[in-house]
């Protein structure tokens, strides 16, 4: 498994801001939080490869939601505010080395934080940043693959993946009340402490699953269900409405 990483802009303090308050962003520390992430990653079982900073796009460091890898393409999204809409084009010379390329194009409006892998039905945040446009651009690229697309609503965070990721094939970590989950029932849920409701964005690696500090209790719950946790801290992130799966595009090999 390859991750694809790019280091924070000086820029970063002039990002987009959803649900989160704007507070200022400790670039130092931010740089920092970033190498450590991308250490853990490595320690993890992952190969990174570290793209450089675009100061021109203060969110470029989030690189999830520019694309959506799958066995077969990578579909390149549709970004859902204007001051990002130039970034999954950078990708495009990167992504070409690995899969075939599809786009989705404006009106449609779909991130790649919106976007939940459970074997061969993706599950599609319809959110502030996807709308039904983008879930309908995306499904005709990816149905005849033999994907099912399956929508779910989200109601009080900037992304699906904010509220919900993968365990396992079989478990999601979840925080019921940020988004319509409904449509994950087939599946064993994990709900995240009152306290922590941003403790279900997670990412399962191959050695493990890479949890953030702030969320202590939902890492024994985690931990508990007998999975290898490994925590790092990304509190300048936060400060930018981001998590642990924002700041990675993952290409399986």
């Amino acid at each position: 498994m390859i991750a694809l990483t790019r280091r924070p802009a000086l820029s970063l303090v002039n990002c987009e801001v959803g649900y989160a308050p704007r507070r200022e962003i400790d670039l130092h520390l931010a740089f920092r939080q970033h190498e450590a992430y991308c250490r853990a990653l490595r320690q993890l079982g992952v190969e990174v490869e570290i793209l450089p900073p675009e100061e021109a796009f203060p969110d470029s460091v989030f690189i999830e939601d520019n694309a959506v890898i799958l066995d077969e393409l990578a579909v390149m999204t549709s970004m859902g505010t204007p001051s990002r809409q130039g970034e999954p084009a950078l990708l495009f010379p990167v992504l070409a080395l690995h899969r075939r390329l599809a786009t989705i194009a404006p009106p449609a409006t779909i991130e790649g934080g919106d976007i939940l892998r459970m074997g061969k039905t993706l599950y599609v945040g319809v959110s502030t940043r996807t709308n039904r446009e983008g879930v309908e651009a995306f499904r005709a690229i990816v149905e005849p693959l033999g994907y099912q697309v399956t929508p779910v609503g989200v109601q009080a965070c900037l992304h699906l993946k904010t509220a919900c990721t993968a365990l396992d094939d079989e478990t999601l970590l979840l925080n019921p009340d940020w988004i319509d989950s409904d449509a994950l029932r087939a599946f064993r849920l994990l709900y995240v402490p009152a306290e922590e409701p941003f403790g279900a964005n997670v990412l399962r690696l191959p050695d493990g699953v890479l949890a953030q500090t702030s969320s202590p209790l939902t890492r024994d719950e985690i931990e508990s269900q007998g999975f290898a946790v490994t925590c790092v801290d990304l509190g300048e992130f936060a400060k930018a409405d981001a998590g642990l799966t924002c700041l990675s595009l993952l290409i399986p090999s």
